[in-house]
């Protein structure tokens, strides 16, 4: 408490606020359009709905190590922004088209492996032809993907958040429509079904980098950053990009393996628990989702205060981003636990028993309510320390937490057999960890040391 009073700026909360909710707006975008494909999923059969969520899952399992790494483009630019080095900004950009273009053979070799993958998990038939094919038409846009979380992430560190919400409102409002027309068969198209949203998704992603690439030229911003001085290689902040970004790149990598593991092994409960998995992660999509673009303000503020030095005014970030992460999700645990059943039944097929799906779904609903507040503290805190780059340190306790409970799901589901509720409830155990280890991280303080900042920025 004496810390927040201390350290409580009204300026500062407003800045963040400023910052940060264009990014909560951009990733809410993405949101909406994952729960509008499972949606309408839905409306099909539970069989559809269930691979849209492992389809899904398995394709950002693919790309997220390099979704990680070029993401990090956010706090290298806002570092170049606050240590008065604006013409090393998009440079950043340059060196990461240049990694993601050197991605492609690796990505290729990836979605030959992991195509095999739902089999393997003893899912229905009819789910696995399903999962693999919506797999498959995501991994084919997965450099135009990359390429676009490269270039909106350095617009967020330099505080232009709001290039990024234009753009990814702007694919928002092209693939909503396209997978609505795409995956029912409407205005002459034939009825594509799980096809058509996948490929609705690669189109308007395109089309978002196609805009994003037009503000990156626009006069103003093309004059005010040397933009065209930016297109060469440059192995000093080639090599800084991968020292810092690689361990952001590896913890998602290995934390969505985790993930994407156990939610494999939780649908092989049967059909029923795939649907209640795919439900109540659609909701818990709506909430953490926009908490993200939260976490990617409090990067690029943070960042921008440490290439500055400036310490008390990165403490001031830190205040502000409990302050409004915590309310926020105070206030979405109300909605979860009060009103789970009817947010169970928006997601009821037409025809059917739902009867089991919606028993376990709002059970379910009720640990997603125990930990969205965590899930706030994760991202605060994360969000700071990655800003200042103690990313090897969030990469080691994340992933050691993560393998930690996907060893435990192991043995609960597949050895000792115990019902989906107990497998549930251990996830949940495992949000809540996470979240005392990174805040009892905040509290230490190691990430602020001088000695370690300057090796921050060093090149």
């Amino acid at each position: 408490m004496q810390l927040l009073r201390r350290n409580f700026s009204r300026h500062t909360l407003i800045e963040l606020l400023q910052l940060a909710l264009p990014m909560v707006v951009s990733q809410g975008t993405f949101a909406v359009m994952i729960f509008t494909d499972r949606y309408f999923m839905s409306q099909i059969d539970p069989t559809h709905m269930a691979a849209a969520l492992g389809g899904g899952v398995a394709s950002f399992f693919s790309f997220c190590f390099f979704v990680g790494l070029f993401s990090y483009a956010n706090a290298l630019a806002a570092q170049y922004l606050g240590a008065g080095e604006k013409d090393k900004c998009p440079k950043v950009v340059t060196q990461g088209i240049v990694m993601v273009l050197m991605s492609a053979p690796f990505l290729t070799l990836i979605t030959f492996l992991v195509a095999g993958v739902f089999e393997a998990m003893e899912h229905a038939p009819a789910q696995v032809a399903l999962e693999r094919t919506y797999y498959l038409i995501l991994m084919s846009g997965v450099l135009v993907t990359l390429a676009k979380a490269c270039i909106s992430s350095y617009f967020a560190g330099i505080g232009r958040t709001y290039v990024v919400m234009i753009c990814d409102v702007f694919g928002l409002l092209i693939n909503v429509p396209l997978c609505y027309i795409m995956v029912f068969g409407k205005l002459g198209f034939p009825a594509m079904g799980i096809v058509g949203a996948g490929v609705s998704t690669v189109v308007a992603s395109l089309l978002a980098l196609l805009l994003f690439i037009a503000f990156y030229f626009r006069r103003e911003h093309r004059e005010s950053f040397r933009v065209m001085r930016s297109f060469r290689l440059d192995m000093k902040i080639l090599r800084r990009f991968w020292r810092l970004g690689f361990p952001s790149g590896l913890e998602m990598f290995l934390n969505v393996a985790a993930f994407n593991l156990f939610l494999l092994m939780f649908q092989s409960y049967g059909i029923a628990e795939g649907a209640g998995a795919a439900i109540v992660f659609n909701w818990d999509i709506l909430s953490f989702v926009p908490m993200i673009g939260l976490h990617l303000g409090i990067i690029s503020l943070i960042g921008r205060f440490v290439g500055a030095r400036d310490l008390a005014r990165a403490n001031e970030v830190m205040v502000a981003g409990f302050v409004i992460g915590l309310a926020y999700s105070a206030l979405l645990a109300i909605l979860y636990i009060t009103f789970r059943y009817p947010l169970v039944e928006v997601f009821a097929p037409p025809s059917g028993d739902f009867t089991a799906i919606r028993e376990l779904s709002a059970f379910m609903m009720i640990g997603l309510s125990s930990y969205v507040m965590a899930d706030a503290v994760i991202l605060v805190s994360s969000g700071i320390l990655r800003g200042a780059g103690d990313t090897r340190w969030l990469m080691v306790a994340s992933v050691s937490l993560h393998w930690a409970m996907l060893v435990a799901q192991f043995f609960i589901i597949r050895v000792f057999e115990l019902s989906p509720k107990v497998s549930w409830l251990a996830f949940v155990a495992m949000i809540l960890a996470i979240a005392l280890v990174y805040a009892l991280r905040l509290k230490s303080g190691r990430w602020r040391d001088p000695a370690a900042l300057e090796r921050v920025m060093a090149e």
